[in-house]
Formats: C-alpha cells, structure tokens, sequence
C-alpha cells in the first residue's frame, strides 16, 4: 500500500511478547517488567488475523521481534503460521541468541528464513554489564547453532556506545573476513532506556570507518543500512544510522507491539489498537495507520529523546 508520501509500505515488524531473558540497559529496565494480564496481549490468533490483514494491504516482509521472541510459548508454531501467509514472502527474526542451540533448526523448519542477533560485544565481563545477567557463550553458541541450521546471511547488531564498546569495532568488522555473515552498527537512540544514557555514549557511525579504514563501500544499501566490506570478504559490513542520518524518506514500515498496537512510525507516540477486533476491521485499522504515516520523524539525540513514550522491549527491536 503506498502512504500519503508515496513510500510503499511492505515491511511490518510484529512484537510477540514485551519479556525477555536478558535486561539489556538501553532496551528495559533492570527489575524487568510487570507483566500484563493475559487478556491484555495479542493472542496468537489476533497476531495471524492482523498479519493477513497486513498482507491484504501489501505487507511482503515480517519480522518477529520481542522483547525475546524464543521466550514466547509457541514460538515456533506462530512464526510458521506466518510464514504460510498468502502474501507474505519473508520471516525474519530478530533474537539476543542465547536461546537458539534450542530453536533454531525448528524455526528453519517453520520458514523463517533469516536472522539477526543482537550481540553488542565480544568480551565476557562486559556481556555481563550490558545484559545485566547473561553470559557471552551462550549468544556465540546461538550464532553457532544458527550456522548448522543452514541460516545463510545471519546478521549481527552492535548497538554502538562510546566508551563501552567502541574499542572492539575492528574485531568485530573482522569477523566478517572469513564468515559469510553482515555485522550491523547501529547508532544508540535516545528512546526508553537510552534516553539515561550519557552524551558521549552517542557515537557516529562514521567512528566505523575511522577505525576500519581499510572498508571498503559496496555502493549500495540493503534496507536502512549502508554497505560496506573488506577487499573479497566473505561478508560485509552495515551501518545504520537513525540518529545522524535521517532515513524517513525511504521508511516502508509499521510495528506491531505486543499488546496490539500499531505504531506507524517509531519515534511518535501515536498508536492504534488492533487488540480485540475482526480481521475486517484490523484491515481497516491497518489501512488507517499507513496512511497516518508522518512524512518525517521530530529531531532525535541526546537532547531531544524519542517521542515513543516505550521502552524497546515494548515496542519490538
């Protein structure tokens, strides 16, 4: 469906659950979350009712996301019945790992077809601070089992902050060398969690290519993330930029949270539920967000924080 601004939406991300077995500092808070009443959250029904809605709409691309999406009972299940969606072309998810040694041959199996893994550092103590209670090994061993799934094209997300982690991008840009993989930077936003963070912990993107010379631009983008790589690297790296570099103008697409809202742009405040309805009327409702699209999203740094009035884990990374 194409928005008042010409941009053709075909991409939703849909949130299966606000919960997680990690308490990363920029995602929720460190007590976690109170968890909602069942009847306050999408069944798995309402999320295939509101996913083939979307997809009368033009919807091709779902992304399952959390919180943790392996966290949700029947994970496997849900993500098949999606991918079996007249319409809908690709299920993608997004995943802190650590629970894939379990998962992911079953998710292959149920159609999904690519990964992303949050991982924002190489180091064992400092894993520990960022996700306040989870261990290093246990994300390596997810992308390790997400390889002998047959997942090609597994992508890593760095969440870059400075003076946490940005002494570790050439190790991570290295692990693109020999692994037919894409290591994504991605700027820190000032949105739930990271809105405490402090100024200097907001870096550029442009700190990766000061550190890794040697990369090399590939000329192109895939979505949001401009590619780069090492000369005949198995892999490529992406640098995505939501705070220094606006993207609205190419944006195509909506979220889907949790607990049944649609959120037409990420960065506003505005929701509409879909919780309780007909397919009929998500269709409608669904018609409805798309076209409430804004052009652009209001100024976002340090000094001006998201508009989103949600932690990420609430919203769907």
């Amino acid at each position: 469906m194409i928005d008042n601004y010409n941009r053709n939406i075909t991409y939703m991300r849909v949130s299966v659950t606000e919960l997680c077995n990690l308490r990363c500092r920029y995602c929720m808070p460190e007590e976690g979350i109170a968890k909602k009443a069942h009847e306050d959250m999408m069944t798995a029904e309402e999320t295939i009712m509101a996913v083939k809605a979307a997809a009368r709409l033009g919807i091709r691309k779902i992304r399952v996301t959390g919180g943790e999406p392996l966290v949700k009972r029947g994970i496997v299940k849900l993500c098949g019945a999606i991918s079996h969606i007249p319409g809908i072309e690709e299920v993608c998810m997004t995943t802190n790992g650590t629970l894939l040694p379990r998962f992911a041959k079953e998710l292959k199996a149920a159609g999904v077809s690519r990964l992303n893994i949050s991982l924002d550092t190489l180091d064992e103590e400092k894993y520990r601070h960022i996700t306040r209670m989870g261990e290093l090994k246990d994300a390596l061993a997810g992308l390790e089992a997400a390889e002998q799934a047959g997942f090609c094209e597994t992508k890593i997300n760095c969440v870059l902050m400075g003076g946490f982690n940005d002494d570790e991008i050439p190790r991570f840009a290295e692990l693109t060398r020999n692994r037919p993989i894409e290591v994504r930077f991605i700027e820190l936003m000032p949105i739930g969690g990271g809105i405490g963070f402090d100024k200097a912990q907001f870096v550029s993107c442009e700190t990766v290519l000061e550190k890794v010379p040697e990369l090399e631009s590939l000329g192109r983008e895939d979505g949001v993330a401009r590619l780069y790589a090492f000369p005949e690297a198995a892999g490529r790296v992406g640098l995505i930029r939501p705070v220094s570099c606006e993207f609205c103008e190419g944006c195509n697409k909506i979220r889907l949270t949790a607990d049944g809202k649609i959120k037409p742009c990420l960065h506003s405040a505005q929701e509409i539920s879909l919780k309780g309805m007909q397919e009929d009327e998500m269709e409608e409702a669904l018609r409805r967000a798309i076209l409430d699209k804004p052009e652009k999203r209001e100024a976002l740094d340090a000094e001006s924080p998201s508009k989103a009035g949600r932690d990420m884990n609430q919203i769907g990374g």
